[in-house]
């Protein structure tokens, strides 16, 4: 099933989102689901409110939690809009949306050996629940996190998957 909202243009530019999912996290401050959804809101069809709200419970893992990559949810997402399940009834559309999940989590996974936030961010394996307060986003912050490198990859990642569902405006 093809979704009708998803619209890429003649000039449509996979680095122009890259650095705009870049610029999302580190010049605006939104975390890395947000960062990444915010890229493609226009093209999938959410308008960039909607899209913030959300995704704001995905940054640190969901929630502070480092489970699954906030980036990494946002392709997830995105992938619903590339090849839609929307009726549970009709498993073949459920397939293909879960092979396409499966596709782009092993990409990444290729690209940065996880897509858990805690391994990605070097912590230990035991790590306890963190508080539910945002890091400061400080330069120190920005230097020790591969976060935004994270970002531009599923920016990346799903960009390409976007522009191969040829979906013309």
């Amino acid at each position: 099933m093809e979704n009708p909202k998803i619209r890429i243009s003649a000039d449509f530019d996979i680095e122009e989102r890259v650095q705009a999912a870049r610029d999302n996290f580190r010049k605006h401050g939104y975390n890395c689901c947000q960062s990444v959804l915010l890229a493609y809101a226009d093209v999938i069809g959410l308008d960039p409110q909607t899209a913030a709200v959300l995704t704001s419970g995905f940054g640190g893992g969901m929630g502070r939690l480092r489970e699954v990559c906030g980036s990494v949810s946002a392709m997830f997402m995105i992938a619903g809009f590339i090849s839609p399940a929307a009726d549970p009834s009709v498993k073949t559309d459920r397939t293909a949306n879960y092979a396409l999940v499966q596709e782009i989590a092993g990409k990444f996974r290729e690209k940065n050996g996880s897509i858990v936030c805690k391994e990605l961010l070097g912590k230990p394996a035991a790590l306890k629940q963190e508080s539910p307060e945002p890091s400061d986003r400080t330069p120190e912050y920005y230097r020790k996190r591969p976060c935004e490198d994270l970002i531009a990859c599923s920016a990346r990642i799903i960009g390409e998957k976007l522009k191969a569902a040829g979906h013309e405006a």
